[in-house]
C-alpha cells in the first residue's frame, strides 16, 4: 500500500474522507468511519483500521478494546480520491459494531412499494 496522503483528496470535507469497511471473505459491507491524513498515515503503518473519531476528536483504533481489530488485506481509492475502501479480515469475535453485531448496517429502511414493484419489473426483464 502507498503511504502517499497527497493522492487523497482530504480537502472536500475539511480534513476527513470517509472510509468504507468491507470484510474481504464475504463482501458485506462491515462499517463507515472517516479517516484524516494522520489516521490514515496510521492505518498504512499499522495494517490495522484506524479513523478519526469526530466525536471524541481523537484517533481510534477499532477494535483496540474489544479485540475486533480490522486487518486490513487491501485497500483502494474511488475515481475522485475521496473515499476510501478497506478490505479486511475482522479479529476476535468478528463482532465490528459497538452494539454487538457483525456490519453496523443493520436496520432496514422501508422502501415504497413503487420501488419495489419498479426493481422487480427490472429483474424479470
Amino acid at each position: 500500500m502507498s503511504n502517499d496522503t497527497s493522492t487523497i483528496d482530504f480537502e472536500k470535507m475539511n480534513g476527513l474522507v470517509p472510509g468504507i469497511v468491507q470484510d474481504a471473505r464475504s463482501g458485506e459491507v462491515l462499517m463507515l468511519g472517516f479517516l484524516n491524513p494522520v489516521s490514515y498515515a496510521k492505518t498504512l503503518e499499522s495494517g490495522f483500521v484506524t479513523f478519526w473519531s469526530r466525536t471524541r476528536q481523537k484517533l481510534w483504533m477499532k477494535g483496540e478494546t474489544s479485540g475486533n481489530r480490522l486487518r486490513i488485506l487491501s485497500a483502494s481509492t474511488d475515481c475522485d480520491n475521496d473515499t476510501l475502501l478497506f478490505c479486511v479480515e475482522v479479529e476476535g469475535d468478528g463482532l465490528v459494531c459497538h452494539e454487538g453485531t457483525v456490519s453496523c448496517f443493520t436496520r432496514p429502511i422501508a422502501l415504497a412499494e413503487k420501488f419495489r414493484t419498479e426493481k422487480k419489473e427490472e429483474l424479470r426483464g
